[in-house]
């Protein structure tokens, strides 16, 4: 460019062509806020375990949370997707939730981790099978990202089993309560 301009910055309008605008939309808000929803569940549970034995397993799952949320930070930009108006909800919801369930406890912050885990993982799921019917080709670079995320999230979930999520009092209990509240914040954030 004349006089040392920088080059504009490549339009992705020509990689938004051709997809399924409404699928990716709701993947991509209902993602983002459950990436956003998990980094506020973590940072309850380092509130209150953060200095216990506990601590370190905690932070290293929220760290791989963060860079999901980084990711989908990007990926709402690189798609022009908004965000769910419910963030700010999810911003309480997710901290109470994460420190709520480690007052009870390592055993309370892992079976929080596992009924999360397990919801977001299978909701991961129904999405790598949605894209892959819509043209895993078009969507090759999400499905990837899906994937990995999801197996992170899997790795979380095996964690919490690791670390006696099944000796909580009351746990499945626990586990059908957060699960529920998971598949319900899931349908509202897809929507709103």
């Amino acid at each position: 460019p004349a006089g040392g301009a920088a080059p504009r910055p490549c339009s992705t309008r020509a990689a938004l062509q051709g997809i399924n605008k409404p699928v990716i939309d709701r993947i991509i808000r209902v993602d983002h806020a459950g990436e956003y929803g998990a980094n506020r569940i973590y940072a309850g549970q380092m509130a209150v375990l953060g200095r216990s034995s506990v601590g370190p397993i905690i932070q290293q799952m929220w760290d791989q949370e963060k860079d999901h949320l980084k990711k989908f930070n990007e990926l709402m930009v690189a798609y022009r997707v908004r965000p769910t108006v419910l963030l700010p909800f999810w911003n309480v919801a997710g901290f109470v939730l994460g420190a709520g369930s480690a007052l009870l406890g390592k055993k309370g912050a892992m079976a929080c981790t596992v009924a999360v885990e397990e919801s977001i993982s299978d909701h991961y799921n129904n999405q790598i099978r949605t894209l892959m019917e819509e043209d895993p080709e078009k969507y090759k670079e999400l499905l990837q990202v899906i994937k990995q995320f999801r197996d992170d999230e899997l790795e979380h979930h095996d964690i919490g089993i690791e670390h006696d999520a099944e000796a909580t009092p009351a746990y499945s209990v626990l586990k059908t309560a957060i699960q529920l509240g998971c598949k319900a914040a899931i349908f509202l954030s897809e929507r709103i």
